[in-house]
Protein backbone atom coordinates (compact mmCIF):
# COMPACT_ATOMS: atom_id res chain seq x y z
CA UNK A 1 0.00 0.00 0.00
CA UNK A 2 1.96 3.16 -1.07
CA UNK A 3 2.36 6.05 1.93
CA UNK A 4 0.11 8.78 2.20
CA UNK A 5 1.47 11.79 0.55
CA UNK A 6 1.09 15.22 3.32
CA UNK A 7 0.81 18.14 2.09
CA UNK A 8 2.48 21.39 4.54
CA UNK A 9 0.58 24.21 4.85
CA UNK A 10 3.00 27.28 4.81
CA UNK A 11 1.92 30.82 5.71
CA UNK A 12 4.32 33.63 5.14
CA UNK A 13 4.54 36.47 6.99
CA UNK A 14 4.40 39.53 4.94
CA UNK A 15 4.41 42.38 7.18
CA UNK A 16 4.04 43.39 11.13
CA UNK A 17 2.68 46.42 12.07
CA UNK A 18 2.23 48.47 15.69
CA UNK A 19 -0.44 51.41 16.23
CA UNK A 20 -0.46 52.75 19.74
CA UNK A 21 -3.97 54.65 20.80
CA UNK A 22 -4.29 56.39 24.07
CA UNK A 23 -7.93 56.51 25.83
CA UNK A 24 -8.86 58.86 28.19
CA UNK A 25 -10.06 57.41 31.62
CA UNK A 26 -14.07 57.72 32.18
CA UNK A 27 -13.39 60.02 34.95
CA UNK A 28 -10.88 62.82 34.94
CA UNK A 29 -8.76 60.62 37.08
CA UNK A 30 -8.30 57.40 38.80
CA UNK A 31 -5.86 55.97 41.15
CA UNK A 32 -4.71 52.88 42.97
CA UNK A 33 -2.64 52.62 46.09
CA UNK A 34 0.64 53.37 43.89
CA UNK A 35 -0.18 55.13 40.89
CA UNK A 36 -2.34 58.15 39.42
CA UNK A 37 -3.51 57.93 35.35
CA UNK A 38 -5.69 59.66 33.24
CA UNK A 39 -5.74 57.84 29.76
CA UNK A 40 -4.66 54.03 29.22
CA UNK A 41 -2.67 53.59 25.94
CA UNK A 42 -3.23 50.25 23.83
CA UNK A 43 -0.63 49.27 21.06
CA UNK A 44 -2.55 46.91 18.54
CA UNK A 45 -0.27 44.78 16.62
CA UNK A 46 -1.13 43.32 13.25
CA UNK A 47 0.15 40.57 11.20
CA UNK A 48 -0.34 39.71 7.87
CA UNK A 49 -0.33 36.71 5.63
CA UNK A 50 -2.28 36.14 2.56
CA UNK A 51 -5.78 37.35 3.05
CA UNK A 52 -5.30 36.86 6.84
CA UNK A 53 -4.82 39.73 9.23
CA UNK A 54 -4.09 38.73 13.00
CA UNK A 55 -4.24 41.15 15.59
CA UNK A 56 -2.82 41.05 19.32
CA UNK A 57 -2.68 44.08 21.83
CA UNK A 58 -0.84 44.80 24.93
CA UNK A 59 -1.36 47.91 27.67
CA UNK A 60 1.64 50.01 27.99
CA UNK A 61 3.92 52.53 26.70
CA UNK A 62 3.54 53.91 23.24
CA UNK A 63 7.47 53.11 22.65
CA UNK A 64 6.13 49.68 22.02
CA UNK A 65 5.37 50.21 18.58
CA UNK A 66 9.47 50.96 17.98
CA UNK A 67 10.13 47.34 19.09
CA UNK A 68 7.19 45.72 17.55
CA UNK A 69 9.49 47.32 14.30
CA UNK A 70 13.09 46.20 15.61
CA UNK A 71 11.39 42.53 15.96
CA UNK A 72 10.04 42.55 11.71
CA UNK A 73 13.36 41.34 11.01
CA UNK A 74 13.08 38.20 12.57
CA UNK A 75 9.75 37.82 11.74
CA UNK A 76 8.67 38.88 7.91
CA UNK A 77 8.96 36.05 5.38
CA UNK A 78 8.66 33.52 8.12
CA UNK A 79 5.61 30.83 8.52
CA UNK A 80 3.10 32.30 10.51
CA UNK A 81 2.24 28.93 11.56
CA UNK A 82 4.86 28.02 13.58
CA UNK A 83 4.14 30.05 17.03
CA UNK A 84 6.59 28.38 18.94
CA UNK A 85 9.71 29.14 16.52
CA UNK A 86 8.50 32.95 16.11
CA UNK A 87 8.32 33.10 19.76
CA UNK A 88 11.77 32.13 20.34
CA UNK A 89 13.32 34.10 17.15
CA UNK A 90 11.86 36.98 19.00
CA UNK A 91 13.11 36.35 22.38
CA UNK A 92 16.73 36.09 20.45
CA UNK A 93 16.00 39.65 18.96
CA UNK A 94 15.50 41.24 21.72
CA UNK A 95 18.67 39.74 24.11
CA UNK A 96 21.01 42.92 24.10
CA UNK A 97 17.62 45.23 24.92
CA UNK A 98 16.44 42.94 28.27
CA UNK A 99 13.80 40.11 27.92
CA UNK A 100 11.43 42.31 30.26
CA UNK A 101 9.47 45.34 30.56
CA UNK A 102 8.44 47.26 26.68
CA UNK A 103 10.34 44.55 25.15
CA UNK A 104 8.55 41.27 26.61
CA UNK A 105 4.86 43.89 25.68
CA UNK A 106 6.01 43.73 22.45
CA UNK A 107 6.90 40.53 22.00
CA UNK A 108 3.05 39.27 24.09
CA UNK A 109 1.08 41.18 21.72
CA UNK A 110 3.20 39.86 18.66
CA UNK A 111 2.76 36.38 19.78
CA UNK A 112 -1.04 36.90 20.48
CA UNK A 113 -1.74 37.92 16.72
CA UNK A 114 0.08 35.30 15.62
CA UNK A 115 -2.07 32.98 17.12
CA UNK A 116 -5.14 35.14 15.96
CA UNK A 117 -3.70 34.61 12.46
CA UNK A 118 -2.80 31.01 12.64
CA UNK A 119 -6.62 30.39 13.65
CA UNK A 120 -7.89 32.62 10.91
CA UNK A 121 -5.93 30.74 8.29
CA UNK A 122 -7.29 27.74 10.10
CA UNK A 123 -10.50 28.70 10.29
CA UNK A 124 -10.90 27.62 13.91
CA UNK A 125 -10.95 29.50 17.59
CA UNK A 126 -7.68 29.16 19.15
CA UNK A 127 -9.10 28.09 22.43
CA UNK A 128 -9.71 24.97 20.94
CA UNK A 129 -6.43 25.14 18.90
CA UNK A 130 -4.34 25.34 22.01
CA UNK A 131 -6.03 22.54 23.64
CA UNK A 132 -9.34 23.92 25.74
CA UNK A 133 -9.26 23.05 29.43
CA UNK A 134 -12.91 24.10 29.86
CA UNK A 135 -15.59 25.81 27.90
CA UNK A 136 -16.18 28.84 29.83
CA UNK A 137 -13.90 30.33 32.74
CA UNK A 138 -15.50 32.31 35.41
CA UNK A 139 -14.15 35.99 36.10
CA UNK A 140 -14.52 38.58 38.92
CA UNK A 141 -15.27 42.08 38.55
CA UNK A 142 -12.04 44.31 39.14
CA UNK A 143 -11.97 48.24 40.17
CA UNK A 144 -12.89 49.91 42.81
CA UNK A 145 -10.58 52.69 42.42
CA UNK A 146 -8.69 54.80 45.43
CA UNK A 147 -9.81 57.72 43.73
CA UNK A 148 -13.79 56.56 43.74
CA UNK A 149 -16.18 58.30 46.10
CA UNK A 150 -17.06 55.60 48.18
CA UNK A 151 -20.89 55.98 46.60
CA UNK A 152 -19.53 55.28 43.35
CA UNK A 153 -17.55 52.31 44.75
CA UNK A 154 -20.10 50.88 46.32
CA UNK A 155 -22.25 51.37 43.17
CA UNK A 156 -19.45 49.69 41.09
CA UNK A 157 -19.26 46.38 43.21
CA UNK A 158 -22.93 46.39 44.13
CA UNK A 159 -23.44 46.24 40.09
CA UNK A 160 -21.44 43.48 39.62
CA UNK A 161 -22.41 41.28 42.14
CA UNK A 162 -26.18 42.09 42.18
CA UNK A 163 -27.02 43.07 38.50
CA UNK A 164 -24.63 41.60 36.43
CA UNK A 165 -24.69 38.53 39.31
CA UNK A 166 -20.61 38.22 39.28
CA UNK A 167 -19.75 36.29 42.85
CA UNK A 168 -16.49 37.49 43.36
CA UNK A 169 -15.27 41.76 43.12
CA UNK A 170 -11.59 43.28 43.94
CA UNK A 171 -11.13 46.96 45.43
CA UNK A 172 -8.28 49.34 45.21
CA UNK A 173 -6.82 50.33 49.03
CA UNK A 174 -3.22 51.43 49.88
CA UNK A 175 -4.05 55.28 49.20
CA UNK A 176 -4.86 56.23 52.80
CA UNK A 177 -4.33 53.06 54.87
CA UNK A 178 -6.40 55.10 57.86
CA UNK A 179 -9.67 55.04 55.55
CA UNK A 180 -8.87 51.74 53.99
CA UNK A 181 -10.60 49.74 56.87
CA UNK A 182 -14.09 51.84 56.42
CA UNK A 183 -13.95 51.30 52.48
CA UNK A 184 -13.63 48.03 52.50
CA UNK A 185 -16.59 48.01 55.25
CA UNK A 186 -18.40 49.68 52.67
CA UNK A 187 -17.99 47.67 49.88
CA UNK A 188 -19.05 44.26 52.41
CA UNK A 189 -22.51 46.02 52.91
CA UNK A 190 -22.81 46.73 49.35
CA UNK A 191 -22.25 43.13 47.88
CA UNK A 192 -23.97 41.09 50.55
CA UNK A 193 -22.26 38.93 53.00
CA UNK A 194 -22.33 35.69 50.04
CA UNK A 195 -20.01 37.76 47.29
CA UNK A 196 -16.06 36.95 47.50
CA UNK A 197 -14.49 40.40 47.96
CA UNK A 198 -10.61 41.03 47.25
CA UNK A 199 -8.26 43.84 47.96
CA UNK A 200 -5.38 44.72 45.79
CA UNK A 201 -2.63 47.31 47.74
CA UNK A 202 -0.24 47.92 44.18
CA UNK A 203 2.71 47.47 46.74
CA UNK A 204 1.84 50.42 48.43
CA UNK A 205 2.06 48.82 52.29
CA UNK A 206 4.77 48.10 54.50
CA UNK A 207 5.18 44.37 55.85
CA UNK A 208 3.58 45.45 59.21
CA UNK A 209 1.34 47.46 58.04
CA UNK A 210 -0.08 45.58 55.45
CA UNK A 211 -0.12 42.93 57.96
CA UNK A 212 -2.00 45.14 60.70
CA UNK A 213 -4.87 46.12 57.58
CA UNK A 214 -4.85 42.14 56.92
CA UNK A 215 -6.73 41.56 60.31
CA UNK A 216 -9.13 44.35 59.68
CA UNK A 217 -9.79 43.04 56.09
CA UNK A 218 -10.22 39.82 57.71
CA UNK A 219 -13.11 41.42 59.63
CA UNK A 220 -15.15 41.84 56.42
CA UNK A 221 -14.29 38.22 55.15
CA UNK A 222 -11.39 39.04 52.52
CA UNK A 223 -10.30 36.13 51.19
CA UNK A 224 -7.68 37.84 48.28
CA UNK A 225 -5.21 40.23 48.98
CA UNK A 226 -3.13 41.32 45.83
CA UNK A 227 0.42 42.63 46.15
CA UNK A 228 0.41 44.02 49.86
CA UNK A 229 3.83 45.06 49.31
CA UNK A 230 6.07 45.75 46.59
CA UNK A 231 5.98 42.56 44.25
CA UNK A 232 9.54 42.50 43.42
CA UNK A 233 9.82 42.56 47.68
CA UNK A 234 9.66 38.40 47.52
CA UNK A 235 10.41 38.53 51.25
CA UNK A 236 7.99 40.78 52.24
CA UNK A 237 5.22 39.26 50.23
CA UNK A 238 6.45 35.64 52.12
CA UNK A 239 6.11 37.47 55.52
CA UNK A 240 2.88 38.53 55.09
CA UNK A 241 1.33 35.91 53.58
CA UNK A 242 2.70 33.63 56.34
CA UNK A 243 1.38 35.81 59.24
CA UNK A 244 -2.32 36.86 57.59
CA UNK A 245 -5.20 35.22 58.58
CA UNK A 246 -5.35 31.19 57.01
CA UNK A 247 -8.44 32.36 54.87
CA UNK A 248 -6.73 34.76 53.31
CA UNK A 249 -4.91 34.13 49.71
CA UNK A 250 -1.75 36.25 48.95
CA UNK A 251 -1.44 36.83 45.31
CA UNK A 252 1.53 38.47 43.14
CA UNK A 253 2.53 37.94 39.52
CA UNK A 254 1.56 40.65 37.16
CA UNK A 255 4.64 42.80 36.64
CA UNK A 256 6.07 39.09 35.54
CA UNK A 257 7.80 39.42 32.03
CA UNK A 258 9.28 35.67 31.40
CA UNK A 259 9.15 32.35 33.21
CA UNK A 260 12.04 32.95 35.45
CA UNK A 261 10.16 35.49 37.58
CA UNK A 262 7.08 33.16 38.55
CA UNK A 263 9.73 30.63 39.12
CA UNK A 264 11.01 33.04 41.41
CA UNK A 265 7.77 34.00 42.86
CA UNK A 266 6.94 30.26 43.49
CA UNK A 267 10.57 29.54 44.91
CA UNK A 268 10.38 32.10 47.53
CA UNK A 269 7.13 31.09 48.64
CA UNK A 270 5.59 34.20 47.99
CA UNK A 271 2.36 33.98 46.73
CA UNK A 272 -0.80 31.35 47.46
CA UNK A 273 -2.33 32.48 43.59
CA UNK A 274 -0.09 33.57 41.10
CA UNK A 275 -1.33 35.80 38.57
CA UNK A 276 0.12 36.40 35.04
CA UNK A 277 -0.50 39.05 32.35
CA UNK A 278 -0.74 37.53 28.09
CA UNK A 279 0.01 41.59 27.43
CA UNK A 280 2.98 41.37 29.58
CA UNK A 281 4.30 37.74 29.69
CA UNK A 282 4.92 36.75 26.72
CA UNK A 283 0.98 36.27 24.94
CA UNK A 284 -0.26 33.32 24.82
CA UNK A 285 3.28 31.18 24.66
CA UNK A 286 4.15 32.81 27.64
CA UNK A 287 0.77 32.92 29.77
CA UNK A 288 0.95 28.59 29.22
CA UNK A 289 4.40 28.36 29.99
CA UNK A 290 3.17 30.02 33.50
CA UNK A 291 0.52 27.79 33.84
CA UNK A 292 2.69 24.53 33.39
CA UNK A 293 4.86 26.00 36.12
CA UNK A 294 1.97 26.56 38.00
CA UNK A 295 0.96 22.91 38.00
CA UNK A 296 4.41 21.27 38.63
CA UNK A 297 4.20 23.18 41.62
CA UNK A 298 0.21 23.09 42.65
CA UNK A 299 -0.49 26.45 42.46
CA UNK A 300 -3.37 28.27 41.57
CA UNK A 301 -3.48 30.28 38.34
CA UNK A 302 -5.43 33.79 37.84
CA UNK A 303 -4.78 35.95 34.64
CA UNK A 304 -4.62 39.78 35.24
CA UNK A 305 -6.55 42.43 33.57
CA UNK A 306 -7.24 43.09 29.86
CA UNK A 307 -10.33 40.26 29.64
CA UNK A 308 -11.21 39.54 26.17
CA UNK A 309 -8.12 39.07 24.87
CA UNK A 310 -6.98 36.76 27.65
CA UNK A 311 -10.47 34.57 27.47
CA UNK A 312 -8.36 32.34 24.59
CA UNK A 313 -5.51 31.25 26.52
CA UNK A 314 -7.74 30.82 29.82
CA UNK A 315 -9.98 28.67 28.78
CA UNK A 316 -6.34 26.16 27.55
CA UNK A 317 -4.83 26.70 30.70
CA UNK A 318 -5.21 24.15 33.31
CA UNK A 319 -4.37 25.74 36.69
CA UNK A 320 -6.36 28.69 35.81
CA UNK A 321 -8.89 30.17 38.76
CA UNK A 322 -10.26 32.84 37.13
CA UNK A 323 -10.06 35.89 34.57
CA UNK A 324 -9.67 39.45 36.05
CA UNK A 325 -12.52 41.62 34.79
CA UNK A 326 -10.96 44.55 34.70
CA UNK A 327 -13.61 47.88 34.33
CA UNK A 328 -10.70 50.19 32.37
CA UNK A 329 -10.02 47.47 29.84
CA UNK A 330 -13.50 46.12 29.63
CA UNK A 331 -14.56 49.50 28.75
CA UNK A 332 -11.51 49.79 25.74
CA UNK A 333 -12.01 46.38 24.58
CA UNK A 334 -15.90 46.95 23.99
CA UNK A 335 -14.89 50.16 22.84
CA UNK A 336 -12.73 48.75 20.45
CA UNK A 337 -13.59 45.43 19.40
CA UNK A 338 -16.08 43.59 17.73
CA UNK A 339 -17.09 40.10 19.58
CA UNK A 340 -16.56 40.94 22.68
CA UNK A 341 -19.67 39.39 25.38
CA UNK A 342 -21.02 39.49 28.54
CA UNK A 343 -20.45 37.47 31.33
CA UNK A 344 -22.87 34.88 31.94
CA UNK A 345 -23.57 34.02 35.67
CA UNK A 346 -19.96 35.21 36.74
CA UNK A 347 -18.29 33.56 33.85
CA UNK A 348 -16.96 34.56 30.16
CA UNK A 349 -16.96 31.72 26.97
CA UNK A 350 -15.60 32.25 23.84
CA UNK A 351 -17.46 32.29 20.35
CA UNK A 352 -16.47 29.15 18.67
CA UNK A 353 -18.01 30.60 15.79
CA UNK A 354 -15.18 33.05 15.52
CA UNK A 355 -11.86 32.14 13.94
CA UNK A 356 -8.63 33.24 15.98
CA UNK A 357 -9.49 34.93 19.18
CA UNK A 358 -12.50 35.99 18.24
CA UNK A 359 -11.66 39.83 18.40
CA UNK A 360 -12.11 42.39 15.64
CA UNK A 361 -10.72 45.66 15.62
CA UNK A 362 -12.76 48.61 14.90
CA UNK A 363 -10.08 50.78 13.32
CA UNK A 364 -12.77 53.22 12.10
CA UNK A 365 -14.13 53.89 15.90
CA UNK A 366 -10.40 54.18 17.42
CA UNK A 367 -8.88 56.56 15.02
CA UNK A 368 -9.44 59.47 17.22
CA UNK A 369 -7.11 57.48 19.81
CA UNK A 370 -4.70 56.89 17.25
CA UNK A 371 -0.83 58.72 18.96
Amino acid sequence: MPAATVTRLECPIETVHATAYTIPTEEPEESDGTLKWTSTTMVLVEVHSGAHTGIGYTYGNAGIVKIVGMLKDVLQKQDALQTAARYADMIAKIRNNGREGLSAMAISAVDIALWDLKGKILQAPVSAILGAARGETPVYGSGGFTSYTERRLTEQLGCWVHEMRIPRVKMKVGRDAAADPKRVAAARKAIGSDAELFVDANGAYTKKQALELAKHFAQQNVTWYEEPVYHNDLEGNRFVRDHAPPVMEISNGEYGYAPYNFAQIISAGAADVLQADVTRCGGYSGFLAVDALCEAHDVPLSSHCAPYVTLAAACAAKMLRHVEYFYDHVRIERMLFDGTRDPKDGSLAPDLDRPGIGLEFKKADAEQYAV
